[in-house]
């Protein structure tokens, strides 16, 4: 009797022991299995986790700092000296645009004007050159695109770059030292290779500005007086030069009304109504006045 009950005990042993998975070739032991349970379970655990924490995030309000409270101390003393909800006349801007610039180069003013145009109309398409009469205040460096019959007349006239070949060299490189082109109607040809350097920078020569003409004298003359050209962009804004902060108030004045002088002249026949929305007289890196015309 004693046998049979090893005999039975043995049995038993050697069901427990294939019961459990063995390290063979081709199986993982119980530790491993465990091991590998425990990482899945951890990763599980860090992606709910994630989960939970991505819509806490996008139900949190995030308080923005208002665009005034975002500038520098220095722009905000400036503001100081307006007053940002009053509009100003011409006159009380240009007593105090000088004052509202912290820059330690000569500034230059800017009148800033928004117009109820469509620059897709043909008509409401606002371009036109007036002349400052109290300068720009910008050293204008000016090249005259002539023939060889016009060379010695704009070295007179005051051009800095003459002739056919100086010009296309440096336009071949896009090096421009230039500030106006000025070209008589017979080379025009000879520019539109060129139009794609010239136009996104303003200096492809046109008629309606007087860039393109016969008269070479008057057209370096008037550059070099301050003569200013201004175009309405796609969303009908013009941003025009009025000189630099040095510039004394009546001759900030005197420039202001020749330029609001020739931008209301060219109000279109087919618009009806208010043509300027709104205008700002500003500084470079300087807050703006509001003005009313």
């Amino acid at each position: 009797m004693p046998e049979l009950k090893n005999e039975k005990t043995s049995e038993e042993n050697v069901k427990v022991i294939k019961s459990e998975p063995l390290a063979k070739s081709g199986k993982r032991s119980a530790k491993v299995i465990k091991e590998t349970e425990a990482i899945k379970l951890k990763e599980e655990r860090k992606l709910a986790k994630q989960t939970i924490d991505k819509k806490s995030e996008k139900n949190a309000v995030v308080k923005t700092r208002s665009k005034l409270e975002r500038r520098s101390k220095a722009y905000r003393n400036l503001l100081n000296n307006i007053d940002i909800d009053k509009k100003y006349s011409l006159a009380e801007a240009c007593s105090l645009i000088s004052k509202i610039s912290s820059v330690k180069f000569d500034a230059t003013i800017e009148l800033h004007m928004k117009l109820l145009v469509d620059p897709r109309q043909a008509d409401q398409n606002i371009r036109d050159s007036v002349l400052l009469p109290s300068g720009s205040g910008k050293n204008v460096r000016i090249a005259a695109f002539v023939g060889n019959d016009d060379i010695d007349t704009a070295k007179k006239a005051g051009a800095d770059l003459v002739g056919e070949e100086s010009i296309i060299k440096e336009l071949e490189t896009g090096n421009l030292s230039f500030d106006v082109l000025i070209s008589t109607p017979a080379q025009m040809s000879k520019l539109g290779k060129y139009a794609r350097t010239l136009g996104p920078r303003g200096l492809m020569p046109n008629p309606k500005s007087g860039t393109v003409t016969n008269d070479v004298t008057k057209a370096i003359s008037e550059a070099r007086a301050g003569k200013v050209e201004y175009r309405v962009d796609s969303g009908g804004n013009l941003h025009i030069p009025v000189g630099k902060v040095s510039f004394k108030p009546n001759q900030i004045l005197d420039n202001l009304n020749a330029i609001v002088s020739s931008v209301q002249s060219n109000k279109p026949n087919s618009l009806k109504g208010n043509y300027i929305a709104s205008s700002h007289l500003t500084t470079s890196m300087g807050p703006s006045i509001k003005i009313v015309l």
